[in-house]
């Protein structure tokens, strides 16, 4: 019986000890230490901890939705704002938001996000609400599966023009 005791307190004060003397780590200085200049942060890279951990202005707004993206058949023909799709930009379709809108993109299952503006209108298959370039779906790790559930944080709305109220 003393035995069992002993062997018990022994693991406590082991896990105590574990914990008193570990380094703590400011997640701050972790994320700043641990960001790299591409423009995509990967698994690797950011702990999932931290992959939500706001690095820049607030969102606007933030939903989750399913994504898809569209490439080849696309490329060189005019989007909604009249700009030439190239697949591989920086650049997604949404059938509501105002043109020129910039989002986060986020895939949930790698943590992995990307800077998009909103330069066309779609998608036009039901269940989807967003569409993004072929080189931004290879940058979130889903180019290969061709959907992905994401987060979608609103950064900026442009401005609206003020109508030329001429008589």
């Amino acid at each position: 019986m003393r035995t069992r005791i002993y062997a018990g307190l022994v693991s406590v004060f082991l896990c105590l000890a574990v914990l008193l003397f570990s380094p703590s780590v400011n997640p701050e200085t972790f994320a700043k230490a641990n960001a790299r200049p591409n423009r995509s942060m990967t698994a690797a890279n950011i702990p999932a901890a931290l992959a939500k951990t706001p690095t820049g202005p607030k969102p606007l707004a933030v939903w989750e939705c399913v994504t898809g993206w569209y490439g080849e058949p696309f490329d060189g023909q005019l989007t909604a704002n009249g700009e030439i799709y190239d697949m591989y930009a920086a650049t997604a379709a949404h059938p509501t938001l105002p043109l020129g809108s910039i989002v986060r993109v986020v895939n949930e299952r790698n943590h992995r996000s990307e800077i998009v503006r909103i330069n066309d209108r779609g998608p036009y298959v039901e269940g989807r609400e967003l569409d993004v370039s072929y080189g931004v779906a290879r940058d979130l790790g889903f180019d290969q599966t061709g959907l992905a559930k994401v987060e979608v944080e609103l950064l900026k709305v442009p401005p609206r023009p003020v109508p030329d109220h001429r008589n």
